[in-house]
């Protein structure tokens, strides 16, 4: 489900009560010449159409602003690009030291330009279709145990007004899966206390609906009539900071090294740490690998397979345990 056009979140209402521009795609960092007008009607219809984040249009924004500096230089255009001036486009990134990802993000983005400049008529075919993507390693995600996770979500001293915010913020990242941009664009509307259910907006502002689990619920509905007023709100978020405005990110992720380190874990971890840990204990629940898909709100399932590490290692634990002839031996 999309976002309902009413709907308005208080990032917007604050840039409307300030008389504020809408809404535009983002320029690139301090441009040498003007984008291409193919680029800026791109980024409209990634902003438009797919409903894309702001920090996303800004990293197709610059990913397309470093390609035109790359064909400028060679006195080349958007228009004459081949499949081999990508191919040495992607040596170029190679040689600037960028890891696989990061040029398999370049690709995916020169992917979604020249498909987009196709339709528009502007190539007749887009040069990027049929260059390979780097091989990428298949890196597993830093999964916490549950013990670990109970000496996380304790960490936090709920004496406090902060204490009681940073409890109440770890409960709901691990009971729901979030990611810390859905958390930190969360409202008060979004938890329903009386179903226990919260309205995710995620990636493309997707809605999702997910349920959470009756201590996070307790906590969260606790903080919002007891704790949340206390930081004399001045924007609409659930949580806020010292000021009454929007966590960021940055102070997100800052607060999670901070109680990692209180309750002794050694592991570099983050806010989506929460999130690999949620769905990786579901299946080792016994979850089935769809219903993880969809609390995560992955549009691919082929997102949530590298989930299964850990479902297989629990099949492979549930054969041993309770098949009838895992313990037979071969007689040597």
């Amino acid at each position: 489900m999309k976002r309902e056009p009413g709907h308005v979140r208080p990032d917007s209402r604050a840039a409307s009560s300030r008389g504020g521009p809408s809404r535009r795609p983002p320029s690139p960092v301090a441009p040498d010449r003007p984008p291409h007008p193919l680029v800026d009607r791109y980024l409209e219809y990634l902003l438009i159409s797919k409903g894309l984040s702001e920090n996303s249009l800004r990293a197709y924004s610059q990913d397309l602003e470093l390609f035109t500096r790359f064909l400028a230089d060679r006195d080349a255009d958007l228009s004459s690009v081949t499949d081999e001036t990508i191919f040495l486009y992607l040596l170029f990134l190679r040689q600037r030291g960028l890891s696989s990802r990061s040029m398999a993000r370049h690709l995916s983005a020169l992917r979604g330009f020249y498909a987009f400049a196709a339709d528009e008529g502007f190539v007749r075919e887009s040069p990027a279709e049929l260059v390979e993507s780097p091989k990428l390693p298949r890196l597993l995600p830093e999964v916490l145990t549950q013990q670990e996770v109970e000496g996380l979500l304790s960490a936090p001293d709920m004496e406090t007004p902060l204490g009681f915010r940073d409890k109440a913020m770890l409960e709901l990242l691990y009971a729901a899966g979030l990611r810390v941009s859905e958390l930190i664009t969360l409202t008060p509307l979004d938890f329903d206390a009386q179903t226990g259910l919260l309205k995710i907006f995620g990636k493309g502002s997707k809605e999702r609906i997910v349920p959470i689990h009756y201590l996070a619920q307790d906590i969260c509905l606790r903080y919002l009539q007891s704790i949340r007023g206390s930081f004399k709100p001045v924007q609409g978020f659930f949580f806020l900071n010292r000021s009454g405005k929007g966590l960021t990110r940055q102070g997100v992720w800052k607060l999670i090294k901070r109680y990692a380190v209180q309750a002794g874990i050694q592991k570099a971890i983050s806010p989506h740490s929460l999130r690999h840990s949620f769905a990786t204990h579901l299946l080792e629940g016994g979850a089935d690998l769809r219903t993880v898909q969809i609390l995560l709100g992955h549009a691919d399932i082929s997102a949530t397979e590298i989930y299964t590490h850990v479902q297989a290692n629990r099949l492979l634990s549930v054969h041993e345990t309770y098949h009838p002839r895992s313990r037979l031996h071969v007689k040597s």
